[in-house]
């Protein structure tokens, strides 16, 4: 169990599983008939493996279009809120194959609300990935196109994801153990 900042971090998922995941996952969307592919990261909890997963999409011979979009359901604290934009997409999505690139899935509410957005705007269609999915927490219906993992419930930082803004640099997803 490796310390980080004097805390014993359990490992859930090696940067290897990862690496070796993202490729499957790339091969998998490569194969979908994406005509104008815009892939959209949501931030900032996704950005690692969005950059890895679009990356893999690259070796696979797809090359989309990438975006940023900022969404906010947490606030400061650890427990799904209100869904706001903080910061909007720039490009047109209308007529476009969108592709949600998120960390997690647990509530549903941050990715249902992005979704239906992309929609309004007129996409073509709005495809979603995840590195992580948190089935026993989901309080809508939706359900990622592209799941990297199912993830237990709990806590999970690393590969982007963090506490307090802490563990984001991980290249593993892990569980805090003890006290943060």
């Amino acid at each position: 169990m490796p310390a980080v900042r004097g805390k014993d971090i359990e490992v859930l998922f090696s940067a290897s599983a990862i690496a070796r995941r993202n490729l499957e996952l790339a091969k998998e969307i490569a194969s979908r008939d994406y005509t104008d592919l815009l892939v959209i990261s949501v931030l900032k909890g996704s950005f690692i493996f969005a950059a890895d997963l679009i990356r893999a999409m690259h070796d696979v011979g797809l090359s989309p279009e990438v975006e940023f979009i900022f969404i906010s359901s947490y606030g400061s604290g650890t427990t799904s809120g209100e869904v706001r934009v903080l910061r909007d997409i720039d490009n047109e999505v209308n007529g476009r194959d969108v592709l949600l690139i998120d960390d997690i899935l647990e509530s549903g509410k941050t990715l249902s609300y992005t979704r239906e957005l992309m929609l309004s705007r007129g996409a073509k269609s709005c495809s979603i990935a995840v590195l992580l999915d948190k089935r026993m927490r989901r309080q809508t219906s939706l359900n990622a196109d592209y799941v990297g993992f199912d993830c237990p419930d709990s806590f999970v930082v690393g590969y982007g994801m963090d506490v307090a803004h802490a563990f984001r640099e991980l290249p593993f997803v892990g569980v805090v153990k003890g006290e943060v």
